[in-house]
């Protein structure tokens, strides 16, 4: 038999932390930060020595392919008793990852391991690895506790059970098969060490610790080699490559309740400069804008209003590109169906606040030429000077992106924060009970990877505050 480390120290040796200062330090390539610019910078202050620098880090990049489909039947393999030891201490100290040693069958297996090889020690070591891998690749917390949360998880197909536990039978290496499962991103190596280092006594701090090991099960174990990460509750972007911070954004997300910015996964598809924004009718009608614009042509023609009226009393509004556009000078279009996208804002005050849960759901986006400019080169869809010409003319272009570029918005309590300090973060949205009260619940089997929750579309990003 093997002398066995820790799952903790045995997993972590193929995905260690880097150092806090490396993580968030750009390469001395990718980025020329001028002294003192970050709060006094005005938007049409472009750095146009990242916008040139960073394009450089953003090649090579692949993506998943479509989803496989898989066999549902309950797979069984044969295992040798030297496997199944593993495959048992795995589970005694899973612990350590934030998961619970009671969901599984430890003592009847130890007892299975005893006896020999058998079809029982097949049948209960193949179905608890399985139960393993679940909650190591796609989070233990079920859909149901899982508010707002809209992100399908592509692991499932990446890394078939059924496939690894086949692995497992043919090589006997029980921690080689979980570390293609375990999340590889630094802040989930570095929930692991503060949960290592937190006092059993320290409860309360112990879960929480644990709600947000899971949250990172519920992501793609691979964020890939480039994207955009917005915590919520921190209010904050990351533009990031090689899980290494290139550049940060203050953000206002959407208010609690109803505006709550949900989490999704998606593609950016192309930088909108200059954009309009067509009013629902839920504004036009609703709370009488389009009567106001009709009557009042020069008020709203000093807010860029421009209105159409059809048959029955219809009433179009769109607001034209300027520095009155609740969108600002830019968004960036991921199409999804809640209509939430990151985009800039003439409110820009608000970014001072501390608390900046204030928007109709959509992303404000600090700098946001800055951001759009960068994302249009390293997107291949236009070079500094052409997206700077775009910017001055004042005219609706949208650059597509030629190279896909994944965001993710996601919603940790407890993170590394954009300096490299572990901190915790206001619940904003009460999001955390359900997670908390999931852990203490039995564990569910067969869960769905899709939630139920009823999608709510923004309806608008309407500047009222």
């Amino acid at each position: 038999m093997k002398n066995y480390l820790s799952l903790s120290l045995i997993l972590g040796l193929s995905v260690a932390a880097a150092p806090l200062a490396a993580q968030n330090a750009a390469p001395q390539d990718l980025l020329s930060q001028a002294e003192g610019e970050s709060e006094e910078r005005t938007e049409m202050d472009v750095p146009t020595s990242q916008a040139e620098g960073v394009e450089q880090a953003f090649a090579g990049t692949e993506f998943v392919s479509e989803p496989v489909m898989q066999d549902l039947s309950p797979p069984v393999a044969e295992w040798s008793i030297d496997a199944a030891g593993q495959l048992a201490f795995a589970l005694e100290t899973v612990d350590r990852e934030g998961l619970n040693p009671a969901d599984y069958e430890i003592a009847a297996l130890r007892a299975a391991v005893i006896a020999g090889p058998s079809p029982q020690l097949d049948e209960i070591a193949s179905r608890n690895f399985i139960w393993l891998v679940e909650d190591m690749r796609d989070g233990r917390t079920p859909m149901s506790s899982r508010k707002q949360w809209f992100v399908v998880d592509p692991d499932p197909d990446r890394y078939r059970s059924r496939d690894l536990l086949a692995q497992v039978s043919q090589t006997g290496d029980v921690v080689d098969a979980l570390n293609l499962v375990r999340p590889t991103h630094p802040d989930y190596q570095r929930l692991v060490e503060a949960l290592a280092d937190t006092p059993q006594a320290e409860a309360g701090r112990r879960k929480l610790i644990m709600a947000n090991l899971d949250r990172w099960r519920w992501l793609p174990r691979d964020l890939g080699n480039q994207y955009l990460l917005t915590n919520v509750p921190e209010f904050q972007l990351r533009l990031t490559v090689n899980d290494k911070i290139i550049s940060t954004y203050r953000t206002i997300v959407g208010k609690p309740g109803r505006n709550a910015t949900p989490q999704l996964a998606e593609i950016v598809e192309g930088v909108v400069f200059n954009p309009t924004w067509t009013v629902p009718q839920s504004i036009v009608k609703g709370e009488g804008l389009g009567q106001k614009v009709l009557n009042n042509p020069k008020w709203a023609q000093s807010q860029g209003y421009k209105a159409t009226k059809g048959a029955g009393g219809w009433i179009g509004v769109v607001q034209q590109p300027g520095p009155t556009n609740s969108l600002g000078m830019m968004k960036l279009d991921m199409p999804n169906p809640h209509a939430i996208f990151l985009h800039d804002t003439p409110s820009r005050h608000l970014f001072a606040n501390d608390m900046r849960a204030l928007s109709h759901g959509c992303i404000r986006t600090e700098r946001a030429l800055e951001l759009a400019i960068t994302m249009a080169i390293v997107g291949k869809g236009a070079t500094k000077e052409e997206a700077i010409e775009i910017v001055t003319s004042g005219d609706y272009t949208k650059v597509p992106m030629q190279r896909e570029f994944p965001v993710y918005i996601t919603y940790f309590t407890m993170a590394s924060d954009i300096d490299g300090e572990l901190r915790t973060f206001k619940d904003i949205y009460g999001r955390d009970e359900p997670v908390l009260a999931a852990l203490d619940q039995p564990r569910e089997s067969n869960r769905a990877r899709k939630t139920s929750e009823e999608v709510v579309e923004i309806i608008d990003d309407l500047q009222t505050t």
